[in-house]
């Protein structure tokens, strides 16, 4: 199994997650999480879960919804400038340019059959094109810049200028192109690109497809690889068009349609970290073993912001056979049971985008619009957690004290 993790598939995920437009898809993606966080700040105060406080705010709650509408609703055409930008700056290119041409086309390309701009595209529901027209984008300027085919001036005339004319061409390249497939050919390259994104998008949407996921992050952090960043350039965009149009169905009044939108993996799954690994970190506080409670005490603090490597690493978890079937089944049960009673209208689902650091119980409480009983159920997970791990934690903890119980024995022996 371990030869086969090493030599086989981990190659193939480390060159999936290493890979150029992946990347600079997911730091792109990253360019939108201010703006969102920022606009989820408006929202919740416009919604705070107090009896009576709609009433307080009066006129002032539909103004506080306002950023709102500027944050969300924009995320598509920031991504889309985030993404140029970072694969501009992989390739060498002039970033500003290339963000610039990238705006032009994610206009065009959001041109409704009266040749408007639609502005609804801007957001969740232009994402996706975002994200591919930004990438044809930067290709197609490097193109132009590695064949030398701009206008050539004279080395005296100002940097600028020169950028501008050396921008010409490729700019004039993309946007006919786009112009040829939305305006002369009338097709739709929004609903195109959704539409070849379905069954992906649909597939992280359901119970199986979101286990597969965790299962896949797990394993990827027992052999210490960062499986989060791996495959956030594929999830990202998904999970992030969820939320927004959580934000906006809560904002209408109207059912929460997606369970595993943005937040549902770091609030509703892991606890403590990816691996759900909190109720390790509590057994480890309680351990007799001097290594594991002094552990303990060094990750209790990132546990609480949801940051475990102090855990992976320090026990260590990666390439543990004891810990890895833990670490991947723990979270895959906690994300069972979150999806369920989500899905049964037990607790709420997320509706806001909040720091990934936030601590457990409050997370669940904020990221719901204010659900108790989904803060219960983020307190429940530390159980669960702490249940699933303690008995493989004891095998390690176990040997560790007869290492330690040798090592004291030596050194009385040594003394004397």
């Amino acid at each position: 199994m371990q030869d086969f993790l090493e030599n086989k598939l981990l190659p193939i995920l480390m060159r999936i997650g290493n890979n150029v437009i992946l990347v600079a898809v997911r730091d792109g993606i990253s360019f939108t999480l201010p703006f969102i966080i920022a606009g989820s700040v408006f929202l919740i105060i416009a919604n705070l879960p107090i009896p009576g406080w709609s009433e307080f705010l009066g006129p002032y709650a539909e103004m506080l919804s306002v950023p709102v509408q500027a944050t969300f609703g924009a995320i598509g055409l920031i991504a889309a400038i985030g993404i140029s930008y970072n694969l501009a700056k992989r390739y060498n290119l002039d970033c500003l340019s290339c963000c610039c041409i990238t705006v032009a086309v994610f206009l065009l390309a959001q041109l409704d059959d009266a040749h408007k701009i639609n502005v609804n595209n801007f957001g969740a529901a232009g994402l996706f094109s975002a994200i591919i027209l930004s990438v044809i984008t930067v290709y197609i300027v490097r193109f132009f810049v590695e064949k030398k085919i701009y206008i050539r001036l004279p080395d005296s005339v100002p940097p600028a200028v020169l950028q501008s004319f050396i921008s010409l061409a490729p700019a004039m390249a993309c946007l006919t192109l786009i112009w040829l497939i939305r305006v002369v050919l009338n097709f739709d390259i929004n609903a195109f690109f959704t539409l070849i994104l379905s069954p992906l998008v649909m597939g992280l949407d359901t119970l199986p497809g979101i286990l597969i996921l965790v299962a896949l992050i797990s394993l990827l952090w027992s052999c210490g690889i960062h499986g989060t960043n791996v495959l956030s350039g594929i999830t990202s965009p998904i999970f992030l068009k969820f939320i927004a149009e959580n934000t906006e169905a809560y904002l209408q009044h109207q059912p929460v349609p997606h369970i595993t939108a943005e937040g549902f993996y770091n609030f509703f799954i892991c606890t403590g970290g990816s691996g759900a690994t909190m109720g390790l970190v509590l057994a480890m506080l309680l351990s007799k073993s001097r290594y594991y409670k002094s552990l303990g005490r060094i990750s209790i603090g990132p546990a609480i912001f949801c940051i475990n490597e102090p855990v992976i690493f320090g026990v260590p978890m990666v390439f543990n056979p004891v810990m890895m079937l833990p670490l991947i089944l723990t979270p895959m049960v906690i994300c069972t049971c979150s999806y369920l009673l989500m899905q049964f209208g037990i607790i709420g689902r997320p509706v806001f985008q909040i720091p990934w650091t936030m601590p457990p119980i409050l997370n669940g409480y904020f990221a719901t619009g204010g659900n108790i009983p989904a803060a219960i159920w983020s307190g429940c997970m530390v159980i669960i957690s702490t249940v699933m791990y303690y008995p493989f934690f004891r095998i390690l903890e176990r040997k560790q004290l007869a290492t330690e119980k040798e090592e004291a024995a030596a050194a009385l022996t040594a003394e004397a």
